[in-house]
């Protein structure tokens, strides 16, 4: 199993030099697992050397375009490409309404001859918000995170939580940091992919690295950090992190 960052840059990264931070799950038998899909992915999968031809399954952790954004791109090319069938997509059952009517249907819903919904593109896979899925024999376990609060209303993400050959490894996707709530997933994992922000104008939606050197010692240690913005990179191995992730870093398990 090999797991690669088609990208590690925040929502606005410019450039070939990095894209968003979308990722791939790359089974041996062939299937591929895009974990979010957002406005640049038609960029950093072709950089990375694939296609949409070769998606067969998506996670979407929230809908913002970064994470959300390609999906009309995925959907289409599919749709019309008659080597590609419809791509299953996993998400929290709370987000799949909204991802068709405030997201995707101003583009989509209107083919030639055909009213179209979230159905007609991809094969739905909608999970309880606190649910799991399973792909490759891996159990994805969805973890409910603070991403925006606007007082009124919670905008969640959903985080990831699975084991591969006996390696617990937590996925954040985007989130506030907060450590005391998330504390046991935390403690539990092996391996920790976290969201970071480097940005000198920090906004209240993502964990900074300032605040993520205030975790323990220990829990630094298992951590890669993504999602942060271009400009010179803190000493996050100096600083006891396992270090930033580049754009076209691959993981086996």
């Amino acid at each position: 199993m090999k797991f690669l960052f088609l990208g590690s840059g925040s929502a606005f990264t410019i450039g070939a030099d990095n894209f968003q931070s979308n990722m791939l799950f790359m089974a041996e038998n062939g299937q591929k697992l895009l974990i979010d899909c957002g406005t640049d992915i038609r960029f950093s999968l072709y950089h990375a050397g694939f296609s949409h031809r070769d998606i067969t399954d998506i996670y979407i952790s929230h809908l913002h375009s970064d994470h959300a954004g390609g999906l009309e791109y995925i959907g289409f090319t599919t749709k019309f490409d008659p080597t590609c069938h419809r791509p299953t997509l996993y998400l929290s059952q709370d987000i799949a309404i909204d991802l068709w009517h405030k997201s995707l249907a101003g583009g989509m819903e209107a083919l030639e001859g055909e009213l179209c919904d979230l159905d007609t593109f991809f094969k739905i896979h909608p999970l309880k918000p606190n649910g799991h899925f399973t792909w490759d024999n891996i159990t994805f376990n969805l973890i409910k995170l603070n991403h925006v609060n606007t007082g009124f209303l919670l905008m969640p993400a959903y985080g990831l939580f699975f084991e591969i050959h006996g390696k617990k490894i937590f996925l954040t996707t985007d989130t506030k940091l907060c450590f005391e709530e998330l504390k046991s997933f935390y403690l539990e994992a092996d391996l920790i992919f976290h969201d970071c922000e480097i940005s000198k104008s920090p906004t209240p939606v993502h964990a900074h690295y300032q605040q993520l050197l205030t975790l323990p010692a220990d829990i630094r240690q298992k951590i890669w950090l993504y999602g942060y913005q271009p400009g010179t990179l803190p000493p996050a191995k100096e600083d006891g992190f396992l270090g930033f992730i580049k754009r076209g870093q691959e993981f086996e398990f």
